[in-house]
């Protein structure tokens, strides 16, 4: 798990991996985490759910990038765990996150199926925090001449066109 604040290079680092991975012949799935839902929630309506959840079970490496970025459908939790389980000691997972995992409970509304879920992350797994600062936001301000994201923010107003072609 790659967890810290925006911009701290957590998908950019999930991606490298998958591809080292992908360059070593590993089939590797990425999908932002709403995306992985919603990709489920169609399977379902279009009656492939059992083939849809087999093929993210069995990838040999699954990145879930952006946990917690947005809103998650109500069955989130019970989707998310499943997916976890049917890996678990079996297949590679990387989950990228901005959100402190305590919070991951609330977020999801089942305190239970978060507590299982970082389990089986957790036991043969690892954690790498991210941070402090966001590499956006240190460019930015190296580039405006300023120390601070107030000062960046600041400065930033003064020169809206320089913010603009940095922010894309």
């Amino acid at each position: 798990m790659f967890l810290g604040p925006g911009g701290t290079g957590k998908s950019h680092l999930a991606q490298a991996i998958g591809q080292c991975a992908i360059q070593q012949g590993y089939k590797v799935l990425y999908r932002e985490t709403h995306v992985l839902l919603d990709e489920l929630a169609d399977a379902v309506a279009g009656g492939t759910r059992k083939e849809y959840m087999e093929s993210v079970a069995t990838v040999p490496l699954l990145i879930i990038d952006d946990f917690g970025m947005r809103k998650l459908p109500h069955t989130a939790a019970e989707d998310l765990l499943e997916i976890i389980m049917r890996r678990y000691e079996r297949f590679s997972t990387l989950l990228t996150s901005n959100r402190p995992v305590e919070d991951w409970g609330k977020l999801l509304g089942d305190v239970a199926a978060v507590s299982a879920m970082l389990d089986r992350l957790l036991h043969h797994g690892h954690v790498l925090k991210c941070g402090p600062r966001s590499w956006r936001t240190k460019t930015a301000a190296r580039i405006l001449g300023t120390k601070t994201l107030f000062e960046c923010e600041r400065a930033a107003a003064r020169a809206p066109g320089i913010y603009r072609f940095l922010r894309k």
